[in-house]
C-alpha cells in the first residue's frame, strides 16, 4: 500500500469510526510506528486535515468542532488504488465485449482514458487485462444502432414512440405505439418492455426485429414496476405472461450437479431427491423458451408436470427423430 492509498485508507478510518487508536491504525495500513507518524503529520500539515489525539477516548479523531481557518482539508483529487483500477478496467472489457453494437464505448473511452493515466500504480497495463480475458456471446443477434439510440431515447424522455415491428414467429409485420418502460439485456440479446397500445397490455419486443423507429412526443403511458414483474417477470423466460403455471423436471444424478447450480427463475425451486437425481420446479407461461432448455438436456430431462408440457416435449422429440431418420 503507498502513501496515497494510506492516507485515504486513514480517511475512511476516521469517518468511520470516529476514534481509532494508533495501534489499530498501525495494524491495519500494516506500517511501522515511524511510517504513521509521518503520515498524520502530513495530513495535518500539507493537507489541513483537523486531526487530534483524543486522549480521554484514546485515539485519533476528526476535529469537527473548531471551525477551519484558511484551506481546507481536502484529498487528493479522483484516485483509485491499483486493485480498484484493475477492477474498473476489468468492468469496462466486460462492457466493451457485451455490448457488441457499440453503443456503451463512447461513453466509456472518457473513464477508461483516465484509468490508464492512473495506472502509474498498478503492476498490470490494461492491454494485460485485455489480452487475458475473454467473452464469448453465443447466438447474439445484430442491432440496428441508430433504432436501439431512438428507442433509448424515447424511454429515458419518457416519450411515446412508434415502431414498424417484424414478428419472427408469425413473419407478420405491423406498425404499433408503445410506451416504453424498460430495456433488457436477456441471453446476449436486447429486448425492449412497453405498453403496446395497439394491444392494449404489456409486451416485450426484440430490439433486432424493430425495423423502423419513429418518436412522438406524446407523453408515455407509465406502469408500475409491479405490474411490470408481475406480468413480464412472473414466468419462464422473456416472453412471459399473466397465465402462470409450474413445471416440475427432474434430472439424471449425472446433470444433477450442474442444474443444481444453475438459476432458471428468480422463483425456482429445487431439491435433491435420495437416488441423486435433481428436482427442478419452474414457473412458465409460454412454453417455446423453457421447452429449448429442457430438450437441450436431452434424456437427461423428464417432465414431471404438468401433462400438457410432457406432452408438448414428446411432440418435440418425436418431430427430431423423424428428421434424422430422413437423414
Amino acid at each position: 500500500m503507498n502513501q496515497i492509498e494510506r492516507f485515504y485508507k486513514i480517511d475512511q478510518m476516521l469517518n468511520d469510526r470516529g476514534v481509532v487508536s494508533f495501534p489499530l491504525m498501525m495494524s491495519e495500513l500494516e506500517v511501522s510506528r515511524a511510517t504513521l507518524t509521518r503520515d498524520l503529520a502530513y495530513l495535518r500539515d500539507r493537507l489541513n486535515a483537523p486531526i487530534i489525539h483524543d486522549r480521554e477516548a484514546g485515539g485519533y479523531r476528526f476535529d469537527r468542532t473548531t471551525k477551519q481557518i484558511g484551506r481546507q482539508y481536502e484529498l487528493p483529487g479522483l484516485w483509485f488504488s491499483a486493485e480498484e483500477i484493475h477492477a474498473l478496467l476489468t468492468m469496462q472489457h466486460l462492457l466493451a465485449n457485451l455490448d457488441t453494437g457499440g453503443l456503451l464505448g463512447p461513453h466509456i473511452k472518457p473513464l477508461l482514458s483516465r484509468l490508464t493515466a492512473l495506472l502509474g500504480v498498478a503492476d498490470n497495463p490494461a492491454e494485460e487485462i485485455v489480452k487475458r480475458i475473454r467473452i464469448l456471446t453465443v447466438g447474439a443477434r445484430k442491432v440496428h444502432l441508430d433504432n436501439f439510440q431512438a428507442v433509448g431515447s424515447a424511454l429515458l424522455r419518457r416519450k411515446r414512440l412508434i415502431i414498424h415491428y417484424s414478428a419472427r414467429g408469425t413473419g407478420e409485420s405491423t406498425e404499433r405505439e408503445l410506451s416504453p418502460q424498460r430495456l433488457i439485456h436477456y441471453r446476449d440479446n436486447w429486448y425492449l418492455d412497453a405498453w403496446c397500445h395497439l394491444r392494449n397490455e404489456l409486451r416485450s419486443f426484440s430490439i433486432d426485429a424493430i425495423q423502423r423507429v419513429e418518436l412522438l412526443e406524446e407523453k408515455a403511458k407509465d406502469v408500475p414496476e409491479k405490474a411490470l414483474n408481475d406480468v413480464l417477470g412472473s414466468g419462464y423466460g422473456i416472453f412471459s405472461g399473466k397465465d402462470v403455471k409450474w413445471a416440475t423436471l427432474k434430472f439424471s444424478p449425472l446433470r444433477a450437479r450442474w442444474v443444481a447450480s444453475e438459476k432458471w427463475h428468480s422463483k425456482q425451486v429445487g431439491k435433491l431427491l435420495e437416488d441423486g437425481s435433481y428436482e427442478l420446479k419452474v414457473p412458465y407461461s409460454n412454453d417455446p423458451e423453457l421447452l429449448m432448455d429442457i430438450l437441450k438436456y436431452g434424456a437427461d430431462c423428464e417432465v414431471v408436470e404438468p401433462e400438457e408440457l410432457r406432452e408438448r416435449v414428446e411432440r418435440e422429440v418425436g418431430k427430431m427423430a423423424r428428421v434424422l431418420k430422413q437423414k
